[in-house]
């Protein structure tokens, strides 16, 4: 059933969940959403599981006209979500019917807000998943960003029975602390080590979901140390240093580099680089393995605790 219009796509918003797995020796990355905690918590708002395709919007827009009535959510950044011209609140539950306009306006926190529809945003999986990889051309809306007069429709579900809304708003700042594992080529950084762990790092307009290209202080390697390496299967998170000092934190469309990788941020802290915006500042703060094996724990506890406080069903 179609329920939405796409009148303005606005620069770029994309069908997404939570990724494809199992591919990535085939050259196909995981893609699926940047923030896991607003992906799945727009999910849990109007009754979806957390698999189930959200819409991920970068910046601002779209314009969208409601075709049947649904249940929606948004979550994450911040922006200026208006209905009927209307002030519309985020984090929690809103009943649409045909004719209404849902307008997104620019970010004022964050840069990536998620639209959940009850039953989820329904088009054919590709792998498994519905998560759209542009630069591959698969999944989501024939592979590529919305464009205006796409028809979005939505898979089976029930409408809430009541509103739902989580109590309380996760803030998106300009100083942004990750927490990181040193390595897995720690060793080629033996003094740079310590300043990527004590000097903040600018987010460049070099950056999108293969990566976030980051600027400060050069990280130098040792003079031994190769300014490469035979490439390597990569992970959400890992910091590469190319052999311009300047750190990269990948992100979801990457399956293997060759750089040296100076540190892993933790997954608990992936979210908050997902809604990083040009200019914002990042600190890096070293954990230990361990200490990232409970702080894992310590997220997948948050996750419950968000679906039980919008009083959504356990998954």
């Amino acid at each position: 059933m179609a329920i939405l219009r796409v009148a303005q796509p606005g620069p770029y918003a994309t069908i997404q969940d939570l990724g494809r797995f199992g591919y990535q020796h085939m050259g196909v990355p995981v893609s699926g959403a940047l923030d896991l905690m607003a992906h799945t918590t727009a999910n849990h708002l109007v009754g979806n599981p957390p698999e189930h395709a959200t819409l991920e919007i970068t910046f601002f827009g779209p314009d969208l006209e409601v075709l049947a009535p649904v249940d929606i959510a948004v979550t994450g950044a911040e922006m200026a979500l208006t209905i009927n011209g209307a002030p519309a609140p985020q984090w929690e539950t809103l009943r649409v019917k045909p004719g209404d306009r849902i307008v997104f306006g620019q970010a004022l926190s964050g840069c990536r807000a998620y639209l959940a529809v009850s039953g989820g945003f329904d088009v054919p999986p590709v792998m498994g998943s519905r998560a759209t990889f542009v630069s591959g051309a698969i999944g989501g809306v024939e592979g590529r960003p919305l464009k205006a007069g796409d028809l979005l429709e939505r898979g089976a579900g029930e409408l809430l029975d009541r509103p739902r809304r989580l109590p309380w708003r996760p803030l998106y700042g300009s100083e942004i602390h990750l927490r990181a594992v040193p390595g897995p080529q720690e060793e080629c950084f033996p003094e740079a080590l310590d300043t990527f762990f004590s000097v903040p790092y600018t987010v460049t307009d070099k950056s999108n979901r293969m990566g976030y290209r980051l600027e400060g202080p050069v990280l130098a390697r040792d003079s031994s140390a190769p300014k490469s390496i035979i490439s390597e299967p990569s992970v959400h998170g890992n910091v590469q240093v190319p052999p311009d000092g300047q750190p990269i934190v990948l992100m979801v469309e990457q399956t293997i580099g060759g750089y040296t990788k100076i540190a892993t941020v933790v997954t608990a802290d992936l979210f908050k680089i997902a809604q990083a915006r040009p200019g914002d500042q990042v600190r890096f703060h070293p954990v230990t393995l361990q200490e990232a094996h409970r702080l894992h724990r310590q997220w997948r506890d948050y996750l419950d605790l968000v679906r039980e406080a919008v009083g959504a069903a356990p998954v």
